[in-house]
């Protein structure tokens, strides 16, 4: 069947079928309906059915986040308000849906903050629709703090119905896309812009090598080799809507560290579709080849198999 000029494949099928069910449901007066947490691979079209599923309700007491956004601004909140309970109450005002792009917890500060926003998201009766890369039992995988987060996986399943949205194909390296995010390139090579720019964040001063006209260009090391967060990355994403990161290299070969802020990087770029180019080292087929510590960096390489990759000259 086809959404959109889409044609959408079975498990996809299912979960479009689910989603409309759910959205004539929304905000009905006598009963929530369950949410919906819905997982798959990269490429597998969860936040276009989720984004086709929140434009179908009708109600103006709905929310989506991307689940980087909503967590920089909870803990931006919690320093204002003072605690959790008045900033996620300010964030969530009078929803009775909410929608979670990319959920997923790896961090033990994270998974305390994830288990009482689901207990005030639940308390309230607000539906809840999720999209993750894993299902409920995966989420923070680090055997350390699987145990501490199992009680709220448990409340997950109790209160959404889980769904797969899995499958063979990852629509993302078919190249059909070539606007936003994926106006981009991925060349192996050096970056062509030379230069000198100072660029405040997080309390400190990036140097990059151009930002001006709402484009940055900046060394993968001056950018991902610094203590920034995914909150620093949407601060810089509300200032430049085109982004350049030259000196790319295998991510085999760098701190654990620096590799988990470019998957937080492409995640925000990603999400708010500006175009990302990348000057690297080696291919994309060899970037994260042979990196298995980092939760995620799957799901930007498969977002990165989107940008163009021009065939060099002879």
């Amino acid at each position: 069947m086809q959404t959109g000029g889409i044609v959408l494949d079975h498990d996809q099928q299912l979960a479009a079928d689910r989603l409309d069910a759910l959205a004539a449901r929304v905000g009905r007066r006598w009963r929530r309906p369950r949410g919906l947490y819905l997982y798959g691979g990269p490429g597998r079209g969860k936040t276009m059915l989720m984004n086709r599923f929140f434009e179908a309700v009708p109600s103006e007491h709905k929310r989506r986040y991307h689940f980087h956004g909503f967590f920089a601004r909870l803990n931006a909140g919690i320093h204002e308000y003072g605690n959790i309970d008045a900033s996620a109450a300010a964030l969530l005002g009078d929803a009775r849906l909410i929608c979670f792009d990319e959920f997923h917890v790896h961090d033990a500060g994270d998974a305390r903050l994830v288990a009482r926003l689901l207990d005030l998201l639940f308390a309230r009766r607000i539906t809840l629709v999720v999209t993750s890369n894993y299902p409920p039992r995966e989420l923070m995988p680090n055997p350390l703090w699987h145990p501490m987060f199992e009680p709220t996986i448990d409340l997950i399943v109790e209160h959404l119905d889980v769904l797969s949205v899995n499958g063979p194909q990852d629509y993302r390296r078919r190249g059909e896309r070539h606007t936003g995010f994926a106006g981009g390139h991925y060349m192996v090579g050096e970056c062509p812009t030379i230069g000198s720019a100072r660029v405040p964040v997080a309390h400190r001063r990036l140097h990059a090598r151009a930002a001006e006209n709402g484009e940055l260009t900046v060394d993968f090391a001056e950018l991902c080799g610094i203590p920034v967060s995914a909150a620093d990355f949407l601060e810089l994403a509300g200032q430049f809507e085109k982004w350049t990161l030259c000196e790319v290299p295998p991510m085999d070969s760098i701190p654990a560290d620096w590799v988990m802020r470019l998957v937080h990087l492409v995640d925000v770029l990603y999400d708010a579709d500006l175009e990302l180019s990348l000057y690297a080292r080696v291919p994309l087929a060899e970037l994260g080849a042979r990196v298995a510590r980092v939760p995620d960096l799957y799901r930007t390489l498969s977002r990165l198999s989107e940008l163009a990759t021009p065939v060099p000259t002879p």
